[in-house]
């Protein structure tokens, strides 16, 4: 399968302050606050959710199609996307915007003053997605994830009129989002991924009842946490993966993006859906244990021996047979 995923580009700069910023702050001068904190540390991390989906799939062996824009700031990035297998021929680089970040500092009590700039990803919009197909040879599905509002719209208009498969995946964006929105991106979805909270946050503002949402798209993916992922398709039993087990908790973030990857890289493979969200489960489990979105390394022989623990003997052959050397 050529598989493409739309979405976010951004870089994520972290850092650290040693005390307390409330001590900082004086309670009458609150209306005109002038304040500069001396950090101890700088973590600059790669990360937007196409790119982390994408990593992901690289590293299961795949060449997934990056489509998304960002800066001329963007070519150090580019790199160690091709690096990892990653197709960054479909970026739009900016000739006047700097690449999507977020800026965020952190102090002693966890508290956090952070500040996220759109940047490039505002022309995500006027990416055609059948000059994508054009240059890969067609696409037989695009993971429309969270972008440019503008963009998700229309990428998902223009795969309706041009029948590509498509799956809607909203995650940080749905918080913005009007039910008319919603509706839209999801309707005729071969896939709709969400988590469980995001699950009856679209049908709150959709109006649709679980039932007619699952009507409307080919199948529904809902993560479920520690407790794993769901698989739904009207008139199909629904199917129920458990998460293999932790050896650590380092950081959950991007860990719904490497489910998607692995679920991803199944539907690529053929397997079956449990066998794709046992694959994305496993994905998302290496991720949990890594400090940073793209920084895990998928170990043939460790995975399988996790996979097989989680998952069975019958269920680690079928997919040993895909994984990279």
């Amino acid at each position: 399968m050529r598989i493409a995923v739309s979405g976010s580009i951004a870089t994520d700069h972290l850092m650290t302050f040693p005390g307390r910023f409330s001590d900082q702050l004086v309670a009458d001068q609150l209306h005109t606050v002038s304040l500069s904190f001396l950090v101890d540390n700088l973590d600059v991390r790669r990360g937007g959710v196409a790119p982390n989906i994408c990593f992901g799939m690289g590293q299961l062996g795949l060449r997934p199609i990056l489509v998304g824009a960002a800066g001329e700031d963007f070519d150090e990035y580019r790199g160690w996307l091709d690096r990892h297998g990653v197709d960054t021929g479909s970026v739009r680089i900016s000739d006047h915007l700097h690449t999507a970040r977020f800026v965020c500092t952190t102090d002693s009590d966890h508290n956090q003053i952070g500040s996220f700039y759109t940047g490039a990803m505002s022309e995500a919009r006027l990416i055609e997605i059948q000059h994508v197909a054009d240059r890969v040879g067609g696409l037989d599905l695009l993971l429309i994830g969270a972008d440019d509002p503008e963009a998700m719209l229309r990428h998902t208009e223009e795969c309706r009129t041009r029948g590509i498969p498509f799956a809607a995946d909203f995650s940080q964006q749905i918080a913005r989002m009007e039910g008319d929105d919603i509706r839209t991106l999801l309707e005729g979805a071969t896939y709709l991924f969400s988590n469980e909270y995001e699950k009856g946050l679209i049908e709150a503002k959709t109006g649709w009842t679980d039932a007619e949402i699952l009507s409307r798209v080919g199948h529904r993916i809902t993560t479920l946490g520690k407790n794993g992922a769901r698989v739904e398709k009207m008139g199909h039993p629904t199917i129920e993966v458990g998460c293999a087990q932790e050896e650590a908790k380092a950081d959950p973030t991007g860990v719904g993006d490497a489910f998607r990857a692995g679920f991803l890289a199944g539907l690529s493979w053929g397997v079956s859906l449990e066998r794709a969200a046992q694959v994305g489960c496993m994905l998302a489990t290496l991720v949990i244990e890594t400090v940073g979105t793209q920084e895990y390394t998928l170990a043939r022989h460790h995975f399988l021996e996790r996979f097989t623990k989680a998952y069975g003997h019958d269920a680690a052959v079928e997919v040993q047979a895909h994984l990279p050397a």
